[in-house]
């Protein structure tokens, strides 16, 4: 899977997320600080991997930023991205179910090494669901 993947720091969990992404044998498209000379501002970065998403060059991304707040914010703000803000893997496989979630934001700060395993294991074993309920909740927020 082609993953676009931004942060405004190389700082706690980044350079992590970028290994553990690798080792799972996704094609890494890196923004921000993660790929200089890049703007690193979290708006900017995570503004550019959202679109990659929704233009087509990744299939799905991942965000970062000190709280992930300001990352998942300017990932919303790209019509067509449903990010969600995890800090555990229930949340982030209920995100992928229920909302069908294509962007992930993390914090940088509060994410440990661990809890990131737990959470990728989540996101990407978890498939949206197909229930109709959840089918017209997902498309009214489209």
């Amino acid at each position: 899977m082609r993953i676009a993947v931004a942060a405004d720091e190389r700082t706690g969990i980044a350079d992590t997320l970028v290994r553990q992404l690798t080792e799972r044998g996704h094609d890494l498209v890196l923004h921000g600080a993660l790929a200089p000379p890049d703007r690193a501002d979290w708006a900017w970065c995570t503004t550019a991997a959202a679109r990659d998403v929704v233009e087509g060059r990744a299939d799905q991304a991942v965000v970062c930023c000190w709280t992930g707040t300001g990352a998942s914010i300017a990932a919303n703000k790209v019509p067509g991205v449903r990010a969600a803000l995890c800090s555990d893997a229930v949340t982030a496989a209920g995100a992928r179910r229920w909302n069908d979630a294509n962007v992930l934001a993390l914090s940088l700060r509060s994410t440990s090494e661990a809890v990131l395993a737990e959470l990728l294991d989540a996101w990407f074993a978890t498939r949206p669901s197909t229930e109709p309920d959840d089918v017209a909740n997902v498309a009214r927020v489209t």
